[in-house]
């Protein structure tokens, strides 16, 4: 059973909360227990890290990031029931991410139209995802009406000890160059 890793922007503590609570609420167990807005999944982050300077570079280079975090959605498929996060700056963050990273396989949804999103429950067999984004809307509802804007400093590399498991942060890198 190998790890795998993925790079993400973490939501202020009071969202999470709210998140974990509105997972709780509903019996959702997933890889994404930890609130989190996936910038580079999987591909390219090899289980060695020998990506890891290459990682903290594209950090420090980069500024930290806006983000608008607005009402749940479902993605086609009711692949996911996430929340939607628009920020350029998270964009910006996932194309530099895939240059220094370069990996041999891209996901389909990597690139510049990549969704930048926050996961409240990942679709699976006996879920009823449409009955949730019904809840969450009523949970979040707030959030349609006026998007939460919130800047994330630092970027986080979360890890998935296998399969069924979720993902945990193992370390966060500050965007933008060292604070003293």
């Amino acid at each position: 059973m190998t790890a795998s890793f993925l790079l993400a922007l973490r939501p202020p503590v009071p969202v999470a909360a709210r998140v974990v609570a509105f997972r709780q609420a509903h019996g959702v167990r997933d890889a994404a227990a930890t609130p989190h807005i996936t910038l580079k999944a999987r591909s390219g982050l090899s289980p060695d890290l020998t990506w890891g300077p290459a990682v903290q570079a594209v950090a420090a280079a980069a500024q930290p990031v806006e983000v608008k975090l607005g009402g749940p959605r479902l993605f086609p498929g009711n692949r996911a029931l996430y929340l939607a996060a628009r920020s350029p700056g998270a964009v910006a963050l996932h194309l530099a991410l895939l240059d220094a990273l370069k990996p041999a396989q891209r996901f389909g949804y990597e690139g510049a139209h990549m969704t930048p999103h926050l996961s409240l429950t990942l679709g699976r067999r006996g879920l009823d995802l449409p009955a949730l984004l019904a809840a969450a809307q009523t949970t979040f509802e707030d959030l349609d009406r006026e998007p939460l804007r919130f800047l994330a400093d630092a970027l986080t590399l979360m890890r998935k000890a296998g399969p069924g498991a979720p993902y945990v942060p193992v370390n966060d890198w500050p965007l933008g160059p060292p604070r003293a």
